[in-house]
């Protein structure tokens, strides 16, 4: 076992040997806990433990289900075990749906968040701001962009420059999860029952709706449910998307070269 797990086991009380692995692609140790009562937890490993606390808690403010926090120590977060099916029907959709715009009417009073945050080696630069496109372009896309190689530096870059004329110049700020994507969405009998793993911070709406729409394809039944989108979102869509993108050739390497040279050619 790890030095988390015997950290885990040393918090709960439960023998290592009840400890088992969870997730897949992640960058950080997932345990779910089988206590002697029956009992379900999920220990999750984190530098940041009490800001992801905080963003979950934000999110249920919100009236999003998410898990409850069991505890926070140091490089350990406890919380308790959601039970889902993964069973993305339409009328699972359609709820998630309607539940993330619930989420993005939930405003705030500038973009980014109160403290920074990081997945992995990749910082989120929440530092507050009022102009979205100079937040987009310096704090997400260059920042990220910032030790990959120099021609792809160099087109993020340019890219920048002319955001001012493609993005919103000030959207509402709505709370975003800020990593959403389906492994992060837990969904049991046709209804969301909880959002993991939030990178919280205050942004345009569609930043959530492009990363969801990277990784899979959500069915007209979820944007029925979430509601109409803004002029020119299809135009915004790759340039929002290229964030992750640029994250995921940062935690994960050469497998994501292509999407975001893709996302690029479509942003340029």
């Amino acid at each position: 076992m790890t030095v988390f797990s015997q950290r885990v086991a040393e918090l709960t009380g439960v023998e290592e040997d009840r400890l088992e692995r969870l997730g897949g692609e992640s960058v950080s140790e997932v345990l779910l806990v089988r206590r002697p009562d029956g009992r379900l937890s999920v220990a999750k490993q984190g530098p940041a433990v009490a800001t992801e606390a905080a963003m979950l808690r934000a999110l249920a403010a919100a009236g999003l289900p998410t898990p409850a926090v069991e505890g926070e120590h140091e490089t350990v977060l406890l919380l308790d075990h959601v039970e889902n099916d993964g069973a993305f029907s339409p009328k699972a959709w359609a709820d998630v749906g309607s539940r993330i715009r619930t989420l993005h009417e939930r405003t705030g009073e500038a973009y980014g968040w109160p403290v920074d945050y990081a997945i992995g080696t990749v910082t989120f630069d929440n530092r507050e701001s009022g102009d979205w496109p100079s937040f987009w372009g310096e704090q997400r896309l260059i920042a990220t962009a910032a030790v990959l190689d120099r021609p792809w530096r160099e087109r993020v870059e340019r890219l920048t420059v002319r955001l001012g004329e493609v993005l919103p110049a000030a959207p509402p700020p709505a709370l975003l999860h800020g990593d959403l994507w389906t492994g992060n969405i837990l969904v049991r009998d046709g209804q969301l029952v909880g959002l993991v793993d939030p990178a919280c911070y205050y942004g345009d709406a569609e930043v959530d709706l492009a990363m969801l729409d990277l990784f899979c394809t959500p069915p007209e039944e979820f944007w029925q449910a979430y509601g109409p989108l803004a002029p020119g979102w299809r135009e915004r869509r790759p340039i929002y998307q290229l964030f992750p993108a640029l994250a995921h050739v940062r935690l994960w390497g050469a497998a994501y070269y292509g999407m975001v040279e893709r996302l690029l050619a479509g942003s340029e």
